[in-house]
C-alpha cells in the first residue's frame, strides 16, 4: 500500500491483538517519488460543500481543489499544493448542513469562490475527478459556466471497488480501508481523501487511478426505456433504473459491456407482449468523459 504522503514509503495496515491500526491521512505537496517524473498529465480533484442537494435551489458554501501529475500507467508523480474556498450562500445554513460540515454563517461571511482561478485550474486539467461526479459536476458547471463540457470521471463510480474486495463505495469507508482517517465532510479534505484513494495500489500492482483512467476512456450508454407500461415502475426501478420527470421515462446508465444483457433484460421484462409495451423498445444514448456525470 502505498503512501499518502507526497513523498515516497509504505505505510502498511497493521493488526495485533485483534486491533487495526489506522493512519491519519496526510497528502503533501510535491514529487511523489513514484512513476514518470517527466509525466505529461495532469488531474484535477474537485469537491464541493452545499446547502442542499438541489442545484438549481441550493448553493455552494466550499469548494475544494487540488491538482497531480500522474503518468501513463496511472501513477501519481507530483501533487499540487491545495486550495478551498468557502462562499457566502446570501441565506442562512441549514443547521443540518453546519452540523455535518462543521460550517457555520459566520465562516462563510463575505466570503466568495475565486471562480477565474477555479475555472483556469479545472480547464488547464486533462480530467476533472470528484468522488461523486453526478452531483459534483452540475455544481461546478452551474457556479463556473466556463468550465463547462471538460472530461469528468468519478472514483466512487469508475472503480469497481466491490470487486476489489471492498465493502460499500463512500468516501470515508474506503478510506478507513486503506488504512486511513480524516475529517470528513468537509471540501478540502475529501479532496486529499480521493487522492489517497487514487493513489492505492490493488493486489495485482494496479493503482486505483489506473482503473479509473481506463474505465472513464470507454463510451457508456444511457439507456431510456421508453414506452413502458406504467405496471413496470416497480421492475425498472428495482433494476436501477431512474425516473426523469422532464422527460417523463425511465432512464439508466450502462457500461459498454453491460449494453447487451441490458437490451436481453429490457426485452424479456419491459418490451414482451405480456408487459403491454407502448413503443418496440428502449432508446440508447452513448455518452463519453465529456458528457458523463453532466
Amino acid at each position: 500500500m502505498p503512501h499518502a504522503n507526497g513523498g515516497c514509503g509504505v505505510a502498511p495496515v497493521r493488526e495485533a491483538d485483534g486491533c487495526r491500526i489506522l493512519h491519519r491521512l496526510e497528502i503533501r505537496e510535491g514529487p511523489t517519488g513514484e512513476g514518470d517524473t517527466d509525466a505529461p498529465f495532469v488531474a484535477a480533484i474537485v469537491d464541493v460543500e452545499t446547502t442542499g442537494i438541489d442545484h438549481e435551489q441550493d448553493a455552494i458554501i466550499q469548494l475544494g481543489l487540488r491538482r497531480f501529475r500522474f503518468d501513463r500507467s496511472g501513477v501519481v508523480t507530483k501533487i499540487d499544493r491545495p486550495y478551498s474556498w468557502l462562499e457566502d450562500p446570501g441565506r442562512p445554513i441549514p443547521p443540518e448542513i453546519t452540523r455535518l460540515t462543521g460550517i457555520t454563517d459566520a465562516m462563510v461571511a463575505g466570503h466568495e469562490i475565486d471562480a477565474g482561478a477555479v475555472e483556469r485550474m479545472l480547464t488547464n486539467s486533462a480530467i476533472v475527478i470528484a468522488h461523486n461526479s453526478a452531483f459534483d459536476r452540475k455544481w461546478i458547471e452551474r457556479r463556473m459556466p466556463a468550465a463547462a463540457g471538460l472530461a469528468w470521471a468519478c472514483s466512487m463510480a469508475d472503480v469497481d471497488w466491490q470487486a476489489r474486495g471492498f465493502d460499500g463505495c463512500k468516501l470515508g469507508f474506503l478510506v478507513m480501508q486503506c488504512g486511513w482517517w480524516f475529517e470528513a465532510h468537509r471540501a478540502d479534505a475529501d479532496v486529499d481523501a480521493v487522492i489517497a484513494l487514487l493513489r492505492h495500489r490493488f493486489d495485482d500492482g494496479r493503482t486505483a487511478l489506473q482503473e479509473l483512467l481506463e474505465t472513464a476512456a470507454e463510451p457508456s450508454w444511457i439507456v431510456r426505456a421508453r414506452g413502458a407500461a406504467f405496471e413496470q415502475k416497480n421492475r425498472l426501478r428495482a433494476r436501477g433504473y431512474r425516473w426523469d420527470a422532464d422527460r417523463k421515462v425511465w432512464w439508466k446508465h450502462v457500461r459498454d459491456g453491460e449494453r447487451v444483457a441490458e437490451e436481453f433484460w429490457l426485452a424479456g421484462h419491459v418490451y414482451s407482449a405480456e408487459a403491454r409495451p407502448r413503443v418496440l423498445g428502449p432508446d440508447f444514448e452513448r455518452v463519453d468523459c465529456w458528457r458523463r456525470y453532466a
